[in-house]
C-alpha cells in the first residue's frame, strides 16, 4: 500500500476535477495536504470536503494566482512555515479557453501562458528551496501537448512546453529531488464540459479504451508518481489518455 504518512503536498488550481481527487486520494492515504487555488470559495469548499472525508487529515488553504511570481513565493513559504518543508508538488493550476490561432488577441495568448507556463516556472523556482530530501513535483501537461488540438492551440503549446520544462527540471534537481508530467487525455472534469458536448463521439472513437477517463484515474497516476514506487522514475511523462496519445 502507498503511503504518505508526514508527507506534505502543495497541490495547485486545487478546485479543479483532476486536482480535487488527488487531494482527496493523497490526504485518505496520510498526507498534509495545502491546497492552492484562485478562487477562495471553492477552497473553502474543498477543505470542508476534506476534513469530512478525512478528518484527521492536516489541512490548509491559499489563495494563489500562480501567473504572479511573488503570491507563488508566498504561498510556497507559507506552507513550508506551516508543515516544515514540502515533500511533493502538484502543479495542475491551468485555464482551457478555445480560440482559433487566426481569430486569437495578443492579450489571450499571453493571458494563457501567464497562467499555464509562467505559472509552472513561477510555482516551481518558489517550491525549490523549501523541497526535503526524497521529494517529487508532477506537472499536468495534456496529450494536446504532444498531439496538437484544433481551436486550443495556444493551450497545447504551451502543455508542450510543460514536457520540456519537466524533463529539464528534472536534470536540475536530481538526485534530490524527482520531476515528471503527467498527461492526461479526454477527462470528463467542468474543463472539459464544452470540448466534450460538441465532440465527445469522435473522441471516444479515437481513444483505443472507448470512454472517459476520470479524476480519480487520473489521480492514481499523480499519487503512483509521487511514491516509493516510482522512486526510480524520473524526467518522464506518464500518459493517462485511454491510448488516445497513439491515435
Amino acid at each position: 500500500m502507498i503511503s504518505f504518512t508526514n508527507k506534505t503536498f502543495l497541490i495547485t488550481g486545487a478546485a479543479g476535477g483532476i486536482a480535487r481527487a488527488t487531494a482527496l486520494l493523497v490526504a485518505r492515504h496520510g498526507a498534509n495536504v495545502a491546497l492552492s487555488d484562485v478562487n477562495p470559495a471553492a477552497l473553502e469548499v474543498l477543505q470542508k470536503e476534506l476534513r469530512d472525508a478525512v478528518p484527521q487529515a492536516q489541512i490548509s488553504i491559499h489563495v494563489t494566482d500562480v501567473s504572479d511570481a511573488e503570491a507563488c513565493r508566498a504561498t510556497v513559504q507559507a506552507v513550508a512555515s506551516r508543515f516544515g518543508g514540502i515533500d511533493h508538488l502538484v502543479h495542475s493550476a491551468g485555464i482551457y479557453p478555445e480560440k482559433l490561432v487566426a481569430d486569437m488577441r495578443d492579450e489571450e495568448w499571453r493571458k494563457l501562458m501567464q497562467i499555464n507556463l509562467d505559472g509552472t516556472f513561477y510555482i516551481c523556482r518558489a517550491v525549490i528551496p523549501h523541497l526535503n530530501q526524497d521529494s517529487s513535483i508532477v506537472t499536468l501537461s495534456s496529450v494536446a501537448g504532444q498531439r496538437g488540438s484544433y481551436g486550443h492551440a495556444h493551450y497545447a503549446a504551451s502543455k508542450g512546453a510543460v514536457i520540456s520544462f519537466s524533463r529539464s527540471l528534472a536534470l536540475e534537481l536530481a538526485p534530490k529531488t524527482r520531476v515528471n508530467a503527467l498527461s492526461p487525455g479526454i477527462i470528463a472534469t467542468p474543463m472539459t464540459k464544452d470540448l466534450l458536448a460538441k465532440n465527445q463521439q469522435t473522441l471516444l472513437q479515437n481513444t483505443p479504451l472507448k470512454r472517459l477517463g476520470t479524476a480519480e484515474e487520473v489521480a492514481g497516476g499523480i499519487a503512483f508518481l509521487c511514491s516509493p514506487l516510482a522512486g526510480f522514475i524520473t524526467a518522464e511523462t506518464l500518459q493517462v489518455n485511454g491510448g488516445l496519445y497513439i491515435n
